[in-house]
């Protein structure tokens, strides 16, 4: 039996101190080693430090932990101290300690035989599990330079950079792993450490960076053919086809371009018999620009750059041709304006192909020869089709993994447009009609070894809504929103309106989901499984009624929005909700209202109205009110500082950058939780509900509470002037935060006249009418629609 409790990290460049730091995230002890430095920097001197001193013997380690913080590698900056530092000389005796070892130096055969053999094997603990984080070399050969009774225990854990962000985790056996630990290690990693795991084989580049990378150099082979700039490509190979905003050029300078002709060299050499091996031949104009140290973000300049231009900020593309960079030309396509209509990325796919121009054209090449290749690497990288599209995902944040683009193109009308150019297709593309396929509610794909479908199997402790939908689940839903039976007596409410803002569909099944809750289960959960949870409410409709001049329209939706969250915080069943990702304004005022709040690690939640010049009026204003009361009362201490602690997220617009940030924003309570598998977070917040449903105590509307009174006003208002005078806000966002000061304390009353919620209900609504009726609010909201950026007028 395995328990992975501390874990020993060896390697502390940028890519171990971040596997390191999101250990530490897990809330694992860990280890960081690296080497002792042999010579002392200028700083060290001038401290009078010596080679033999402990800080200067860990400066590696110590310096890769300052870097992740400075990184934001961690989830909290607090979580770095669960990480001790130490050396390859002094401290290789701690392993023993740990019951897991990530080796993760430098892609050198000689340097890690060297560590493992020499320091590793002599001091790793009985049973305990060893991986190397090796991208390009062979675990197999690595393998054959250990003891037999440790080669069981080891395998590749090969995370992608960052650590945190990225999901992918491909692991890789050696021919002697043994089955229970590649088991015990794919669900110890998806499980605590957020990781999606996929299984890949002993070739170079394993699964994602083979074909990922092979991806991009063939797209610059195209773009040269075509006579196009990276500008070009980038706005044709994003979300267009199917993958990220940062496309082609802008991925190759967050991956670091060096580290791409790195992967591409060593793919040429390691890869005699690829077919497409000429591919990874490095293009000249790639060589110059890494002679000219065009590395990339991190340098600050790669295929792209940000200057001035006319003293407004730009972002230049570089002219492989020239050598020079240019003034962004923002090209667009007819063939790429077709796909933005389509939510769907299947049907983006199928607009851009069906396309006339020389956008379509590079699109068709570069998909194409991808998914071919993609199609000849089985069974030589993988034996299913599951891992490669989940690899392309989780490690190339592709929305369509390549089996999952063929079916959406179609795998008839594909074979025929590749042999009409001329192309030779793999022979499994002319057998299978498609390669994934559901029969009800069960999703199949196609497997080579025994070419027949395949079940795919759901984890237990995941819940799928889509399935859920296929299995007539959803027991009510309109245009925005549904709610689903999750088994057990406890429903689920969904958003699937565009970014899931929050409209009157939404509002209107919000209260019915809470009603059919209360009436016929045990609690409901709020959530949903798009690309976040929600973008805030319906600005459109706001900024309509406000051109129009109907003020009333306006307040019957602030007071629905405030009648449908009451609702559920004075439910007389448990709601759960399940943030993730974006959870802004309004989608942050459905979470506070919930009686608890499962979130996922990476959310990123705030009261962000003063943005486009309004105030949290579904609650959200009204609830940091009472939350700073209640943080006051127990201790009878003075509200100050904890009502201005909580009045800061609003006029700052403060946002946070992990689900563990939002304790220290008051938004996040003892009775919450968080999640680190982003596929766990429904079923965990169902086993929420299901926790709190036992004994469960309703909560009632507040009567009788103290308010903080004008004098509190006073003070959070000469703090906002004070900060206005500064030139940190402007004198409309100090005339916001004036307002805001005035509801969050409970209006013009003396200090501990008592209020009720309701009371502060009413002045939220009164004041984001107002506020609606200065020109400068419709500004920032107009803005906003038309740039995604707020406005500071």
């Amino acid at each position: 039996m395995y328990q992975i409790k501390k874990v020993a990290v060896l390697g502390a460049g940028v890519m171990g101190a971040t596997i390191a730091g999101h250990l530490a995230n897990a809330g694992l002890e860990v280890l960081l080693l690296d080497i002792v430095p042999d010579k002392l920097t200028e700083q060290e001197k001038k401290k009078g430090l010596t080679l033999e001193s402990t800080v200067v013997r860990n400066r590696f380690a110590l310096n890769g932990v300052q870097g992740t913080v400075k990184g934001r590698g961690f989830y909290h900056k607090s979580f770095a101290q669960q990480i001790k530092v130490g050396n390859f000389t002094d401290d290789m005796e701690k392993i023993n300690a740990c019951e897991w070892v990530v080796e993760v130096v430098v892609e050198n055969m000689a340097i890690k035989k060297s560590l493992l053999t020499e320091k590793v094997v002599p001091h790793l603990a009985e049973n305990a599990i060893l991986s190397t984080n090796t991208s390009g070399l062979s675990v197999n050969t690595i393998a054959e330079m250990l003891p037999a009774s440790i080669r069981k225990n080891f395998l590749v854990t090969h995370f992608f950079n960052p650590p945190r962000y990225m999901r992918l985790l491909e692991l890789v056996p050696c021919k002697e792993t043994a089955p229970e630990v590649m088991t015990y290690m794919a669900e110890f990693t998806r499980l605590r450490l957020g990781k999606g795991v996929v299984y890949a084989k002993d070739t170079p580049n394993f699964i994602a960076n083979r074909i990922g990378v092979f991806t991009m150099f063939n797209a610059m082979q195209h773009m040269v053919e075509l006579g196009m700039t990276v500008e070009e490509v980038d706005a044709i190979a994003g979300p267009a086809t199917a993958r990220p905003k940062s496309a082609i050029f802008r991925t190759c300078d967050l991956v670091g371009n060096d580290t791409l002709v790195h992967v591409g060299r060593n793919s040429y050499e390691l890869l005699p018999n690829d077919e497409q091996r000429e591919t990874f031949q490095i293009p000249d104009f790639f060589n110059a620009m890494i002679e000219k140290g065009l590395l990339g973000n991190k340098v600050k300049q790669g295929f792209f750059k940000k200057d001035k231009f006319e003293g407004k900020p730009v972002i230049y593309y570089y002219d492989y041709q020239s050598g020079e960079y240019c003034l962004p030309a923002k090209p667009k396509f007819d063939s790429v304006l077709a796909t933005k209509k389509f939510e769907s990325p299947a049907k983006r796919l199928q607009a851009i192909v069906a396309g006339k121009d020389k956008a379509a054209e590079f699109a068709w090449r570069n998909l194409r020869d991808a998914l071919i290749y993609t199609v000849n690497r089985v069974p030589e990288i993988a034996d299913d089709i599951v891992n490669i599209d989940n690899g392309m995902k989780w490690g190339f944040n592709w929305e369509l993994g390549p089996f999952e683009m063929l079916d959406a193109l179609g795998i008839a009308s594909f074979v025929k447009r590749a042999e009409a150019d001329g192309i030779e297709v793999p022979e499994l593309l002319k057998q299978v009609d498609t390669f994934y396929k559901f029969e009800g509610a069960q999703q199949f794909a196609w497997d080579i070894t025994t070419d027949q479908y395949r079940k795919i199997s759901i984890p237990p402790n995941q819940i799928k809504l889509d399935i859920l939908k296929r299995d007539n689940k959803v027991v009510e839903s309109n245009s925005d929103a549904s709610i689903y039976d999750l088994g057990d007596g406890v429903f689920g409410l969904e958003f699937h309106s565009k970014m899931n803002a929050i409209d009157t569909d939404i509002l209107n099944l919000t209260a019915k989901a809470v009603k059919r809750a209360e009436n016929e289960g045990v609690g409901l959960v709020i959530g949903n499984q798009g690309k976040v949870f929600s973008a805030g409410a319906n600005l459109a409709k706001i900024a309509g009624a406000i051109k129009a001049g109907d003020f009333n329209q306006i307040e019957q939706i602030i007071r629905g929005f405030q009648t449908s969250l009451m609702a559920v915080k004075y439910s007389h069943v448990p709601v759960v909700a399940a943030p993730f990702n974006m959870t802004l304004g309004g989608g942050c005022e459905v979470a506070l209202h919930a009686d608890a709040i499962n979130a996922h690690a990476e959310t990123y939640m705030g009261l962000v109205e003063i943005g486009v010049g309004l105030l949290p009026a579904g609650g959200g204003t009204k609830e940091m009110a009472l939350r700073a009361i209640e943080m006051s009362t127990p201790y009878r201490a003075d509200i100050s500082p904890f009502i201005g602690k909580l009045f800061n997220n609003i006029v700052m617009a403060k946002v946070s950058s992990s689900a563990y940030e939002l304790a220290d924003m008051g938004m996040l309570r003892a009775n919450d939780a968080i999640s680190m598998d982003i596929d766990s977070l429904i079923a965990d917040s169902k086993q929420k509900v299901l926790a709190l449903a036992n004994n469960y105590r309703p909560r009632r509307p507040l009567e009788n509470v103290k308010a903080p009174g004008r004098n509190t006003a006073s003070a959070l208002k000469s703090l906002v002037w004070n900060i206005a005078a500064g030139g940190f806000a402007t004198d409309y966002e100090a005339e916001m935060g004036s307002i805001i000061a005035e509801v969050i304390t409970g209006g013009d009353v003396p200090t501990g006249t008592l209020i009720s919620e309701q009371y502060l209900l009413d002045l939220e609504r009164e004041a984001f009418l107002r506020l609606c009726g200065n020109p400068k609010t419709l500004e920032r909201i107009e803005h906003m629609l038309k740039t995604g950026k707020a406005l500071r007028n």
